[in-house]
């Protein structure tokens, strides 16, 4: 009978995975059908994962034949099968959003949508504004203005620059002992803030395109590092379109956070907070307890459910 093990998935390439089984890296295929939870999958098992490993006679090949029980997952619906979700992580105490204001430029949707993907499952997100050495004067504006936004709904806001060391510290402090999955916008920089982290942690990076402004791919899949100062992170593709046509209404209303605080003075119980009469997130839109921005985003994510539209980073939001 063949030796089981448990390990944790460390790199996912598609039909291969590679998993840690003590100080032993294996080459792992899924063997069988694995329990999916329910959920329409691009891809059946996270880096992150905890599995069932049993080895083959190959030497440091094996065959995943179960998955342990996940305390939490982020998936995000897939860009190219509108109606199946794709795996960025699992078992995650944390996410590291990293966002820059310019070099590309900044959408606001996406870090609300980002958000979107995050709070189902109460995980801690860190938003760093990134590059903050090209920041003029009404860029720093605007940081001030969104870290007030954001810290008072309740999110760390960190500004970091890998050219300058600025928040480099800070950015390792949250970092220590914890397992972090690490997304944001192709182009935002990254890669090269992680590899001024983690020094001797080479990767791949690449400049913003001439032609389009945009960030181009550098991380093709999702890989989980050490760090040496303690802790893990779990680089993720850039990413470059958001859907969440995938979702209820509810869904959305739910885990924005202040607006659903702030719901249980609406005047009916199931308010979708656009058209009703007495409804107190829109009262709180208008005096800017809730910020303009954020409720404009909210819309927009609504309209895309209801009318099954789809956003890209580069529509104007």
């Amino acid at each position: 009978m063949a030796e089981k093990t448990s390990g944790i998935v460390i790199k996912s390439t598609g039909s291969w995975y590679n998993v840690r089984i003590g100080s032993d890296i294996i080459q792992c295929r899924v063997k069988g059908k694995i329990k999916l939870d329910d959920l329409k999958l691009t891809n059946p098992i996270a880096v992150g994962d905890v599995v069932t490993v049993e080895m083959e006679a190959v030497e440091n090949v094996g065959n995943i034949v179960a998955i342990q029980p996940r305390k939490n997952y982020i998936v995000r619906q897939s860009p190219r099968k509108k109606h199946l979700l794709h795996f960025m992580a699992s078992n995650v105490d944390q996410v590291l959003l990293i966002v820059t204001i310019k070099n590309p430029n900044l959408k606001l949707g996406f870090i609300d949508r980002f958000l979107l993907m995050t709070e189902p499952y109460n995980i801690p997100v860190i938003i760093v504004f990134n590059k903050a050495d090209i920041y003029g004067e009404e860029d720093m504006v605007l940081f001030t203005y969104l870290k007030n936004v954001y810290e008072k709904i309740g999110y760390t806001v960190l500004l970091a620059s890998s050219e300058n060391q600025t928040g480099i510290s800070e950015v390792k402090d949250v970092l220590k002992d914890k397992i972090t999955l690490v997304g944001g916008q192709s182009g935002v920089g990254k890669s090269t803030l992680i590899n001024a982290i983690q020094s001797g942690l080479v990767l791949r990076t690449e400049e913003i395109s001439d032609f389009s402004g945009k960030g181009q791919h550098t991380t093709t899949f999702a890989e989980m590092f050490d760090l040496d100062f303690g802790g893990h992170i779990i680089d993720s593709p850039g990413i470059k379109t958001l859907g969440f046509s995938h979702l209820e209404i509810k869904d959305v209303s739910h885990n924005f956070k202040e607006f659903f605080l702030i719901s249980k003075d609406c005047k009916f119980a199931n308010c979708k907070h656009i058209n009703e009469p007495k409804c107190a997130v829109k009262d709180a839109v208008e005096n800017e307890t809730i910020a303009p921005f954020r409720y404009q985003n909210y819309l927009s994510i609504i309209d895309e459910i209801e009318n099954h539209n789809y956003w890209e980073i580069h529509d104007d939001i």
